[in-house]
């Protein structure tokens, strides 16, 4: 277990994210998603990441369920503020926002204290636990100013009084999570896919600053949602078709990996971990075969020879650490 900044709080180096068993993209039944967080628990993984947004509250309801049976003690529950749920009629799903539920509410992008409260006691409510150990502010970068003006002095507050454990922010750009490693006391930021083998963008920026601060960095997004996990024509990435410049790219790197003997996810979580300011790699997974996959690619020994054949080729910046 690894400790976040200067907090008490400690996670596993590989965690499970609950956007899947939300229901991203398609359904998945209670048991799936049971059986998902069972396999993660067999596995020792004990650092479990959700949020308001997936599922409209269902990846908070499964997961709690899931985890009702362990000592609360024994694991660490991360999750975000920044979309309050309101009740709404219910007509239709909410497939536009990438979740496979019914409409049953509406997302309010709210980061004022009182917002940051009221998500936080509904989450509570819904994992059914008295405290949460993380809260991250989720996706603030329309909403930046108030983001850093009245939501992160709320965490702050939350984190004085004990009510949390560790405050940060979690967004899909290095930019302003660098300014909130800059310019605020976070204990970690949560970064989703711009560490990857495809995309280093991070290293300009935020690790380097989250390093010299003692800000801890948990990655989500290793592989890109999909291209490298499964590199294919029909392959995402960022959500939407992979382009074929990148495309290329990723099955150059499998050629290579296939190579060396082992697989391109392996590689793709090995890279994400090896990092020093990286406290731990964040994968989503719907099933409890997805979970055991990953976490025995995290297990692989990922050969010196790999990496410098991947510097050597172009695919990857000779500066990275791996």
């Amino acid at each position: 277990m690894r400790r976040l900044g200067r907090s008490g709080v400690r996670v596993s180096p590989l965690g499970f994210g609950g956007a899947a068993i939300g229901n991203l993209y398609r359904a998945v039944s209670d048991e799936q998603a049971h059986a998902a967080v069972t396999a993660a628990w067999e596995r020792g993984i004990r650092y479990f990441d959700t949020a308001p947004h997936y599922g409209l509250g269902l990846s908070e309801r499964r997961l709690g369920a899931a985890l009702r049976a362990h000592d609360r003690s024994a694991y660490t529950v991360s999750t975000k503020v920044g979309r309050r749920l309101e009740p709404a009629d219910g007509a239709g799903d909410d497939l536009a926002h990438g979740f496979a539920v019914p409409a049953t509410h509406r997302r309010v992008w709210d980061f004022s204290a009182d917002g940051v409260r009221r998500t936080l006691e509904a989450s509570l409510a819904r994992l059914g636990l008295d405290r949460i150990d993380v809260v991250y502010l989720h996706d603030p970068d329309d909403h930046l100013d108030q983001a850093l003006r009245e939501g992160y002095p709320a965490l702050e507050k939350l984190r004085s009084e004990g009510v949390v454990g560790a405050i940060g922010a979690g967004m899909n750009r290095s930019a302003p999570l660098t300014r909130f490693v800059r310019d605020t006391d976070v204990d970690v930021v949560l970064c989703a896919g711009r560490y990857t083998l495809l995309d280093t963008s991070a290293l300009a920026d935020l690790l380097p600053a989250a390093a010299a601060r003692g800000t801890s960095v948990v990655i989500g997004g290793a592989f890109n949602s999909g291209l490298l996990a499964d590199p294919g024509p029909s392959a995402t990435y960022d959500y939407a078709r992979a382009p074929a410049r990148l495309l290329d790219r990723a099955l150059r790197m499998r050629a290579i990996a296939d190579a060396h003997g082992i697989t391109l996810r392996a590689a793709a979580l090995a890279f994400c971990a090896a990092h020093p300011a990286v406290a731990s790699v964040l994968v989503g997974a719907r099933s409890a075969a997805e979970v055991h996959d990953c976490a025995r690619q995290f297990e692989v020994a990922v050969p010196d020879a790999f990496w410098a054949q991947l510097r050597a080729s172009g695919l990857l910046p000779a500066e990275v650490p791996s």
